[in-house]
């Protein structure tokens, strides 16, 4: 199993999810967080408009899922191709249990 995160400074979050639902890959979560990266944030305009301030932490989007690894070339794909901004991270995932069920590993996701 596969727990892959993705990062994105735009909200391409309902393109990658429904993507990714058309494979099979469903369970994500999904976080709206504050981050800095290369992407410079969006100035803001204060006092009426006559001041600009540019934050230091931008707008940015997390999505966590755990998946087969069979899956996640395609999932990087669906990803790629509906998200231009941002990083992937991918990283192993030893063991899984679904708390209602009890059922383990790759059953429970």
């Amino acid at each position: 199993m596969i727990r892959i995160e993705v990062v994105m400074a735009e909200n391409d979050i309902a393109k990658v999810s429904e993507g990714l639902k058309k494979t099979g890959i469903g369970g994500l979560t999904v976080f709206k967080v504050k981050g800095r990266g290369k992407t410079i944030p969006a100035e803001i305009h204060t006092s009426k408009g006559t001041q600009i301030f540019t934050p230091e932490f931008g707008d940015k989007y997390v999505v966590v899922g755990v998946l087969p690894d069979a899956k996640i070339d395609e999932a990087i794909k669906i990803i790629r191709e509906n998200s231009k901004i941002g990083k992937i991270f991918i990283s192993p995932v030893s063991h899984a249990v679904d708390l209602a069920t009890g059922v383990i590993d790759e059953e429970a996701i």
